[in-house]
């Protein structure tokens, strides 16, 4: 069912968004709305399968969440802790735990902390260079930030047409 809404970015700032992060904010919370619609009664019986070897619908909720994590934490300067590194070892693997609801509300939390992320660390700084991953590799704030709003669109995106493509077997 389609929102009677205009798109996110269509509905004005985001109070206390910084105007260079509102586009970053504006796809997460784009993202969200748009996961939490189509994954709306998904029959859980589906939520691991791999249609044409493509990554299940499970993967793709907990890599969403995931990756905004980790992202934003190199946006701040830090390096991954424990539970992160245990979090990306366990991405794609099932779980009676892991219930489509579940993920899915896991996912929605991380996009309000990514946007309050965005609201702390603010338009200065944006340039500062961070190192990503293990090997440090050179990014900075702004590019870490693009990239969270960008990789979160594509598995958007791939999530979709896996969800219609379970869907509609």
């Amino acid at each position: 069912m389609a929102s009677a809404l205009p798109e996110v970015w269509l509905r004005g700032p985001l109070p206390n968004v910084p105007p260079l992060s509102q586009p970053i904010a504006h796809a997460l919370l784009q993202a969200s709305e748009e996961i939490s619609a189509m994954m709306n009664d998904f029959p859980e019986e589906l939520l691991w399968q791999r249609p044409a070897g493509v990554a299940s619908v499970g993967f793709h909720l907990q890599h969403l969440t995931g990756v905004l994590d980790r992202l934003f934490t190199y946006a701040v300067g830090k390096p991954l802790d424990e539970n992160q590194l245990r979090y990306l070892k366990m991405e794609g693997v099932e779980s009676d735990q892991l219930t489509t609801g579940f993920l899915v509300n896991a996912f929605r939390e991380q996009v309000q902390r990514s946007v309050q992320r965005l609201i702390e660390i603010g338009d200065k700084g944006l340039t500062d260079h961070r190192g990503v991953g293990r090997a440090g590799l050179p990014s900075t704030v702004i590019g870490l930030l693009t990239h969270a709003a960008e990789h979160t669109m594509r598995h958007t995106g791939q999530l979709l047409v896996t969800v219609k493509v379970l869907r509609n077997r």
